[in-house]
């Protein structure tokens, strides 16, 4: 395999800001051998994509579709995957089940380079399984199964104190794990920020009708946000995005990123307030780890030292590169 070349590798990336990724040879990197500038905390699981799909199969009994493929997935899989090939050293906090699925997203962290811990798998725990069925529009409509390891990750289940060397902690997603509430991401934050990291936090909706003063605590120790506006105003019970990243901001987040689809993404900091428009000219094929290639985005510009605003705006073009393809990390193939 090549070495990773310019971020301008990426088509038209790279024709708003000018950061350089690593150079470095991702295949085969040996796990034990790594030092992590990132680490990434969430689940792993693996995603049958079907696109697309309808009610029609309901009536028929079968059904063709255009493509049915598989593929790995979960928010910090995705996250960790896109950062990976994008040339950062990564590490995911994770688990996974001791079974073919889990043996194929070890494979799938090899090849890639990210580095995962050696106790993650677990006996008798299936490895998450996801059906993704995609509609015409592609919206994603999910079959899961519950008892597997997607919302399996406990407190206990996370390497801390972190290593030394990684800069950025980003939880992929807050309110996915059931055993892991308000009090557990406090913990979590609060020894990350200890060590001197930045924190970095994305959501899914809330499961249980929390308010934004439930997860204040753990706010307080956050750098940087990143929900999707029906999960900022569903959290704070506000009915505009500025609204909501008013009161995320006023819980104690140190800088709040709302993503908005096709309106691009609102932030808010301390010294301003501002929309960045989304890229024009998608065509939306999967919306599948949009959001998830969006954080990555910001997180990768992030560890590269750009403003606020060149991440938003690095994120937005990597969250569009993700719409245009089947798959939630597929448009990563082609750095």
């Amino acid at each position: 395999m090549q070495n990773v070349g310019k971020w301008n590798r990426i088509d038209d990336i790279e024709k708003t800001q000018n950061i350089q990724v690593n150079q470095k040879d991702r295949k085969g990197r040996k796990m034990e051998s790594q030092s992590s500038e990132i680490i990434i905390i969430g689940a792993a699981i693996i995603d049958i994509l079907v696109r697309p799909a309808d009610e029609e199969v309901f009536r028929s009994g079968s059904s063709s579709a255009e493509e049915i493929r598989m593929s790995t997935g979960a928010d910090a899989l995705n996250e960790a995957t896109v950062l990976a090939r994008l040339g950062k050293r990564v590490r995911l906090e994770t688990v996974i089940g001791s079974d073919r699925a889990g043996a194929f997203i070890r494979e799938h962290c090899q090849n890639s380079g990210i580095e995962l811990p050696e106790d993650c798998e677990r006996e008798g725990l299936p490895t998450g399984i996801n059906v993704v069925l995609i509609d015409k529009t592609g919206e994603r409509h999910f079959l899961t199964n519950p008892k597997g390891s997607l919302r399996s990750l406990t407190l206990a289940d996370i390497h801390m104190p972190f290593c030394e060397d990684a800069g950025i902690v980003c939880f992929a997603s807050i309110f996915v794990f059931p055993r892991i509430g308000a009090e557990e991401l406090e913990i979590i934050f609060r020894q990350a920020k200890k060590q001197g990291k930045i924190v970095c936090a994305d959501m899914t909706k809330r499961k249980k009708n929390e308010t934004v003063k439930d997860i204040a605590a753990a706010l307080q120790y956050v750098d940087y946000l990143l929900p999707n506006a029906e999960e900022a105003m569903l959290l704070t019970g506000e009915e505009t995005v500025e609204e909501a990243a008013d009161s995320l901001a006023e819980a104690g987040a140190g800088n709040v990123v709302i993503k908005c689809g096709q309106k691009g993404c609102y932030l808010k900091s301390a010294q301003k307030s501002e929309w960045v428009p989304a890229v024009s000219g998608v065509r939306c094929v999967d919306t599948t780890g949009a959001g998830d290639s969006f954080a990555a985005g910001f997180v990768y510009a992030l560890s590269e030292g750009k403003s606020l605003r060149e991440c938003t705006e690095y994120a937005n073009q990597c969250g569009a590169k993700a719409v245009g393809s089947v798959g939630a990390v597929e448009w990563t193939e082609q750095i």
